[in-house]
């Protein structure tokens, strides 16, 4: 005969043991080599519209390498790229980016007005949030027909030009103060030189495009007799035998600094580890050379001797030459060129 008391104190044991266990399975199951080998984590980057190349194929895969030999989990990238006031816009809206990097520092300081990230918290970053460079140069096409050697020449009478539109583009923000600043450099005494060439160079534009990869789009298909752009695509597309036109360096042109702002509200504890790796590795040897493979500056300029594509500029200057781009926007984006060039155009 069953003794249902002892049964049911032997049943009652069984299930202690079999919680016990399942509980320390749970325990050590990300220790176990198999749970490790499986354990897959997703990073979410957004960033303005040349990065795409270089992220997807360079940078971020070189991390995920490293990751992987080093926690034996496998690091994957949910990314979008834009315009960067678009990308700007899209973060305020709400989207889920981890990390952003940005055309310009102003786009990072409407994420801190919106409330997306701390004020200035980029600046506690290497080299104050700044990632790469390159500067701008003019495209124009095969033979240079038009001539064009310097940004004064696209101020000339029959030359159409293709730009970005700055209203959603920080490509063409940093192609007004390149051409604003070169400008002045050029004629330094002469107070009224920089909106002059705004003038004239703005009269000869003929397409606008939302960002300067879709600008860049538009020239590629036929439209205008240069672009203003950044250096980086025509140098990547000149190594890869695809550029179908060719480079002028300007005398005098900007550096373009590009900003990476991290999105701590969207950052799980879990993520932040790797978040936090990946950040960093933005800004070793082996992140920023892989940027110069792709056509960026590194940040630190010994490294960029690794791409011999990279042209020679006479006079390369910085947005601090210029006051820093809280000034530049106030006194030549929108003081100069939105307040008097484009009312003086009919715009």
């Amino acid at each position: 005969m069953i003794d249902l008391g002892v049964l049911r104190r032997r049943m009652a044991a069984g299930v202690v043991a079999i919680v016990f266990a399942a509980l320390l399975a749970y325990a050590v199951w990300p220790w176990l080599p198999v749970a490790r080998a499986e354990q897959r984590r997703v990073l979410v980057f957004y960033g303005f519209s040349i990065l795409g190349e270089a992220v997807q194929e360079g940078v971020f895969p070189a991390f995920a390498r490293r990751w992987k030999e080093r926690t034996g989990e496998t690091v994957e990238l949910a990314s979008s790229f834009a315009g960067s006031g678009t990308v700007t816009n899209q973060l305020l809206l709400g989207v889920p980016a981890q990390m952003a990097l940005l055309s310009l520092e102003l786009d990072a300081t409407r994420l801190a007005q919106g409330g997306v990230i701390p004020a200035a918290s980029w600046k506690a970053l290497p080299s104050e949030g700044v990632v790469n460079r390159t500067p701008f140069v003019i495209l124009v096409r095969p033979g240079n027909p038009k001539n064009i050697r310097d940004f004064a020449d696209l101020a000339r009478p029959g030359v159409s030009i293709v730009h970005p539109d700055p209203l959603t583009s920080g490509g063409a923000n940093w192609a007004i103060v390149a051409e604003y600043g070169a400008a002045v450099r050029a004629s330094p005494d002469s107070p009224r030189a920089g909106h002059e060439l705004l003038l004239g160079i703005w009269k000869n534009v003929t397409a606008q495009a939302a960002s300067a990869r879709a600008a860049r789009t538009q020239f590629d298909n036929g439209f205008g007799d240069a672009l203003v752009t950044y250096e980086q695509e025509a140098v990547y597309d000149k190594s890869r035998g695809k550029l179908k036109s060719e480079i002028v360096y300007p005398r005098h042109t900007i550096l373009s600094e590009h900003t990476l702002v991290v999105v701590g509200k969207n950052i799980t504890r879990r993520d932040w580890p790797a978040t936090r790796a990946f950040r960093d590795f933005l800004w070793s040897d082996e992140g920023q050379a892989a940027f110069v493979r792709y056509g960026f500056r590194s940040v630190r300029d010994e490294l960029n001797a690794a791409n011999p594509a990279f042209g020679r500029i006479e006079d390369p200057f910085t947005i601090a030459d210029l006051g820093g781009w809280k000034r530049a926007k106030a006194e030549i984006v929108d003081g100069d060129w939105k307040a008097h060039v484009l009312p003086e155009l009919g715009k």
